[in-house]
């Protein structure tokens, strides 16, 4: 294709948002499927989100409160990395590198190995179970992986 029949794709913010926060929140629910077939907590560990929801409210939450802040806090972390990294992508193409698989792959590195453990929510890396690990890092490949090809989708419709 010679430069004249080059289509030039005009650099949107807002589209870049638009198009990752939808693709997060696809993910989102890719990777709760994700974890049901591969779960990271097999004793009974309590969730991430659900212990920085407690944290954040002062106490322990039962119930529905439990479910709803866990939820809040899932789908919205999901729907913002989303959103962020459309942003990213828009501006440097190279962030969707392997499909999105790289993004899913550092968000693992920054959530569970290492700001999480530093907040008191999740267990050290060292500490952690091999099937936590690898758990968390294939299903957020998955997420990273889900979110780049609705990404890119919207972000084509979008033009």
């Amino acid at each position: 294709m010679d430069r004249s029949q080059e289509k030039t794709v005009t650099k949107s913010l807002a589209k870049g948002l638009l198009a990752g926060l939808i693709g997060g929140l696809v993910a989102t629910a890719a990777k709760t499927l994700a974890e049901k077939i591969y779960p990271p907590r097999t004793h009974g560990e309590p969730e991430p989100f659900t212990v920085l929801a407690e944290k954040l409210v002062g106490h322990e939450l039962i119930g529905t409160q439990r479910v709803i802040a866990t939820e809040t806090l899932h789908w919205g972390f999901g729907a913002a990395a989303g959103a962020a990294y459309g942003a990213l992508a828009e501006y440097y193409p190279q962030a969707t590198a392997k499909d999105g698989a790289g993004f899913g792959m550092a968000l693992s590195s920054l959530t569970h190995g290492t700001t999480l453990p530093a907040l008191g929510i999740s267990p050290e890396p060292e500490e952690q179970t091999t099937r936590e690990r690898t758990s968390e890092l294939a299903t957020h490949v998955v997420y990273g992986m889900v979110t780049e090809t609705v990404r890119r989708a919207v972000r084509k419709m979008l033009g």
